[in-house]
């Protein structure tokens, strides 16, 4: 694959990094889809008691609060590796890539910021005083980055390369936008002891990357430690895997290969996106799908306004922030890239599955149970719908592009 050399530039890594990880996370999207397939075939299967069963298993000792149900463990263990990962991206892009400068970061950023703020809003406008919308305004802000990608990569591969780097970019912005709506809303009765020994935990493990040691079974330890004390706070336990993701080190030393960020990238992003995601969509994504069930998302305003959020809001955000910074900074337009290509990849926003189907638990599952498998529904029937929107999309241009003998690469 030839990419030009502002590309690598942009990245300051390895060109081969960068597809690697557009193949992992193309992979980590069919696996995500086999899982949510396998849990609506079970959850609407003669055997469903038997998967609500599973799901409420409890496991964990009880003497450190540990005693939490599979669907729990899969929520708050298995998406703290998964947010880890999106921590060691985050930082590597505040610090080497797309997001280090103001002005690679203005466009995703912009792009972010409204792409979150307009679903917002329109979810607000549509749900206005509906029991749950209290919270339940934050399910459509968050973008599926391996879905969009793998949909991305599947039915936009003729598109220049620069759609890619602008949607990695602007799910790296979303995911920190939605990693601060979960610490800040979703944080309640904060024990300060429990919160003191996740800090210290983390700035041990900050001072030991400070100082070059690589032994593993001292870092293990305490990130074990830090997401302990961190779910006993009452701060997500999610935001333990972030946090020590941004005090991971991404400069290589001179005698380093490669930093310590991006060897826990390369070992741990397969392990999030073969198992990690997969399991939590397992047990997350298994909702009923009948008549009344699809019938209750177009007309329960939560659940509407979350369909509403992700489709239009999406679109309109993303596509509407690109627009006013590349008007007045035409300098912050993507190379190759046309409006129309712009367009189609501001569709795959409206992708929001993993970080919605978790903010949606987390926003209704305490005050309004009874609205969570309305909202997980319009989760993935509105994602769904967004993909093949996009995928339409992306290839009508991508045919274009074939046409006009842009090159892909």
């Amino acid at each position: 694959m030839i990419v030009p050399r502002r590309l690598q530039d942009a990245f300051a890594t390895p060109v081969s990094e960068f597809g690697r990880y557009l193949r992992t996370e193309t992979v980590g999207g069919v696996v995500l889809l086999v899982a949510t397939a396998i849990a609506l075939i079970w959850a609407n299967s003669p055997s469903a008691e038997l998967y609500q069963a599973i799901r409420e298993i409890r496991v964990g000792p009880a003497a450190l609060h540990l005693d939490l149900t599979l669907a729990q463990w899969a929520t708050d263990g298995l998406l703290a590796v998964f947010f880890f990962v999106v921590g060691l991206e985050l930082k590597r892009e505040l610090v080497l890539g797309e997001l280090s400068t103001i002005r690679r970061a203005l466009l995703p950023v912009a792009a972010a910021l409204g792409g979150m703020i307009v679903p917002a809003v329109l979810a607000l406008l549509v749900g206005q005083g509906a029991p749950g919308m209290e919270k339940a305004w934050a399910i459509p802000v968050a973008t599926d980055i391996a879905f969009a990608l793998g949909v991305l990569a599947l039915a936009g591969s003729a598109l220049p390369t620069t759609a890619r780097v602008f949607l990695l970019g602007l799910a790296v912005a979303d995911d920190l936008g939605a990693i601060v709506i979960i610490a800040v809303l979703f944080s309640t009765g904060v024990h300060v002891v429990a919160l003191l020994v996740a800090v210290a935990a983390a700035g041990t493990y900050w001072l030991l990357q400070r100082r070059r040691i690589r032994a593993w079974w001292l870092y293990v330890p305490l990130a074990v430690v830090t997401w302990v004390a961190m779910h006993d706070a009452g701060v997500h336990a999610t935001i333990a895997g972030v946090l020590l993701g941004l005090l991971t080190r991404v400069k290589a030393d001179p005698d380093e290969a490669e930093s310590p960020a991006v060897r826990l990238e390369h070992r741990l992003q397969p392990w999030s996106a073969g198992f990690c995601v997969p399991v939590f969509a397992l047990f997350a994504a298994g909702v009923p799908i009948g008549a009344s069930a699809l019938r209750a998302v177009f007309t329960e305003p939560v659940s509407l306004a979350v369909v509403v959020g992700l489709l239009v809001g999406k679109l309109v955000g993303i596509f509407a922030s690109s627009w006013l910074v590349i008007r007045f900074v035409p300098a912050s337009r993507p190379p190759g890239l046309d409006w129309r290509d712009l367009l189609a990849v501001s569709m795959l926003g409206g992708v929001g599955f993993t970080v919605s189907l978790l903010i949606a638990e987390l926003a209704l599952a305490e005050h309004e149970p009874q609205l969570v498998q309305t909202a997980k529904a319009a989760v993935l029937l509105a994602s769904a719908t967004a993909s093949l929107i996009a995928a339409a999309m992306l290839v009508r241009r991508g045919r274009i592009h074939r046409l006009a003998g842009d090159p892909a690469e």
